[in-house]
């Protein structure tokens, strides 16, 4: 008997075609990617594993399980904020008193303290318009230094800016030349051309009428050349070798009121008093131009000496304290003072600064 292939019953799917069997195909590729998606998805986020299970759960409830009938009355109670964010809880004080995770104070429901200066108010409302129109994701310490800046101003501490205080930085007196190598570097290279110029402006006069702004008696008195973020243009003409300078610096703040630059003079005899700067976001770095012997830098305690045509890098937010004890004919102490961001402001929380302390122009 003779059998042929042709006479076999074969079933349904041999006639199915390729192109069918490839879009099968691609449809099972599409549902395992969608598997994979979703379990990526359920996945929580370290150190946060429980408060987003309980609040997940929550969240599912009032959205799925709680409308009866024609009433609904869960989904009516909930605020916008609550529909946009349902996996938000709020933080506890154990968690606030540790100190957990940059995010706890960001996301947390938690109202900034009443008792908060009218500058504080005003950066946390600055803050809050800077998140809604890039994002909160990296301002957690931000938001928790404006909400700690209260209990910061009532500490008696050796470190204590007194505009804004940025949480959780490591910081001692006087940072290592590491820290800022490639700016320090480049301002000492340029110590010649900048002292020449600073010599120029210093030999017009030290009045109003030739650039300079005196600060008070016994020859207290700078040049500027960035006052506030701001560029002061007339005399950044006169110095523009030192002005190039500035702007091929990585890390020179020149985009917000929290930074300077410029040529501070000293005079012999002169004592300025322990004060705190600003902020700790930023380190001060002294390039010496005129460094008679007898003058001297005290930082958080530590005393320090500048020296010609070599950098200091400090942090001013720590009690400071500067002193010219040199007789008449020693001259005044020069340097150029240049503000740097601090090495361990992330470059999100610099760019959310620069817009809180936009400059007043």
């Amino acid at each position: 008997m003779d059998w042929s292939i042709n006479t076999l019953p074969l079933p349904e799917y041999v006639e199915l075609g390729v192109h069918s069997l490839s879009g099968l195909l691609w449809t099972l590729l599409f549902l395992f990617l969608w598997h994979c998606y979703r379990i990526g998805s359920d996945l929580p986020i370290p150190g946060h594993a429980g408060k987003l299970k309980s609040s997940s759960r929550r969240s599912m409830i009032s959205r799925s399980g709680v409308c009866m009938g024609t009433k609904c009355s869960a989904r009516s109670k909930l605020s916008r904020s609550d529909q946009i964010a349902p996996f938000i809880s709020m933080e506890t004080a154990k968690d606030e008193e540790q100190g957990q995770g940059y995010l706890t104070p960001v996301l947390s429901h938690a109202l900034f303290p009443a008792q908060a200066s009218a500058e504080a108010k005003k950066l946390y409302a600055a803050l809050q318009e800077y998140a809604k129109r890039y994002s909160w994701v990296g301002m957690g310490r931000i938001h928790k230094g404006l909400r700690e800046q209260v209990r910061l101003n009532d500490l008696s501490t050796i470190q204590k800016p007194h505009l804004f205080f940025l949480p959780d930085v490591p910081s001692v007196p006087f940072f290592p030349r590491d820290a800022h190598r490639h700016d320090i570097e480049v301002l000492e290279a340029n110590y010649p051309a900048i002292l020449a110029e600073f010599q120029a402006v210093y030999q017009r006069g030290t009045d109003s009428k030739s650039g300079w702004t005196c600060l008070g008696p016994k020859s207290q008195a700078v040049f500027p050349l960035y006052s506030a973020g701001v560029c002061v243009a007339e005399n950044c003409r006169s110095c523009l070798s030192t002005y190039r300078t500035l702007l091929s610096l990585r890390t020179f703040i020149n985009s917000n009121s929290l930074g300077s630059a410029g040529f501070w003079l000293l005079g012999p005899g002169a004592i300025l008093g322990s004060s705190y700067g600003m902020t700790n976001t930023r380190l001060r770095c002294h390039l010496g131009l005129q460094t008679p012997t007898s003058c001297e830098l005290v930082v958080g305690g530590e005393p320090q000496c500048w020296s010609e045509g070599h950098c200091l890098l400090l942090d001013d937010s720590f009690l400071h304290t500067i002193s010219h004890k040199g007789p008449p004919e020693s001259g005044p102490r020069v340097i150029l003072s240049v503000d740097l961001w601090h090495p361990n402001v992330a470059a999100a929380e610099r760019q959310a600064l620069d817009y809180m302390f936009t400059p007043d122009l």
